[in-house]
């Protein structure tokens, strides 16, 4: 049996092995850059960021908005950005009263209007309650990003843009979420500053 530092070494280089694949995937980069200018885009216009996962990915969405709410880098404008995985209280009785498969979809009604983003977050890609929202948002006119792993799953068929990290382990999966979470958070906030 390997020795935990074998093991610890072993699980870094699986990730460095995944980022290496990411960076040098021509398509996936393009993919990011497009995400990106269509954040800069709806921000301009006074739209709003949407998240939605569960699990790990419900954290992720809400790093992600207070990345852009709070500050990544720098001091700047608060960002619009909302993470429909955070109030307990929406979450509990939508899923008590409705279906837990609604509780991003019901919230998407509400607070979504035409032109903000929605960003969609399975490491699956077949999250019900998260295509649920994906479908809400297509109906209301809502641009949808999806981040996923290797087949994308339903997201890569129904979203309009959607990021497949070339891995089908789970913990790659998020930590390559992240790591495009900071790049696009990064870049967004550069660009929102340099044209003001």
């Amino acid at each position: 049996m390997d020795s935990t530092v074998d093991r610890i070494t072993s699980e870094i280089e699986e990730s460095v092995n995944v980022k290496v694949s990411m960076m040098k995937d021509k398509k996936l980069i393009e993919t990011v850059s497009k995400i990106i200018d269509e954040i800069v885009s709806a921000l301009k216009r006074g739209r709003k960021i949407l998240l939605c996962g569960n699990g790990g990915s419900a954290a992720d969405a809400q790093h992600f908005a207070a990345e852009l709410v709070g500050k990544f880098r720098k001091i700047r404008k608060a960002l619009s950005a909302v993470s429909l995985t955070v109030n307990t209280s929406i979450l509990t009785s939508i899923g008590n009263d409705f279906s837990f498969d609604d509780v991003f979809k019901r919230q998407v009604e509400a607070i979504g209007k035409k032109g903000d983003i929605l960003i969609a977050i399975s490491t699956s890609g077949n999250s019900k309650n998260v295509i649920e929202a994906v479908e809400q948002a297509k109906k209301m006119g809502i641009f949808t990003i999806g981040f996923t792993g290797k087949d994308g799953g339903k997201l890569a068929e129904i979203c309009d843009i959607v990021v497949k990290v070339p891995s089908s382990s789970t913990p790659r999966i998020q930590e390559m979420h992240i790591t495009l979470f900071h790049a696009i958070c990064g870049i967004v906030e550069e660009i929102i500053i340099a044209q003001g």
